[in-house]
């Protein structure tokens, strides 16, 4: 069990140093497209490094926590607790 808990962990820590790389891809092609439209501000800067990296990092990343959840047993161990057999 601890084994699996371990290899999870790694395997969650690598996922999210590929959901962050992905981010900072989205966020590239984001004020790419600004630039080539002339609508490159400082505050559409900004915003577009806010708003499309944190919203790739918190959506991937909540998705990436339910894979951790299950794969390190965390689950189970809350199914095997709240399951009464019907004596």
């Amino acid at each position: 069990m601890r084994t699996d808990h371990a290899k999870a962990w790694n395997e969650f820590r690598r996922m999210m140093l590929w959901i962050a790389l992905a981010g900072v891809l989205m966020v590239a092609g984001a004020l790419w497209y600004l630039s080539i439209n002339d609508a490159l501000y400082l505050s559409a800067i900004l915003a577009t490094i806010g708003g499309v990296f944190l919203s790739t990092l918190l959506g991937c990343g909540l998705f990436a926590a339910a894979f951790f959840s299950d794969k390190s047993g965390h689950d189970a161990d809350v199914s095997s607790a709240t399951h009464h057999d019907a004596d």
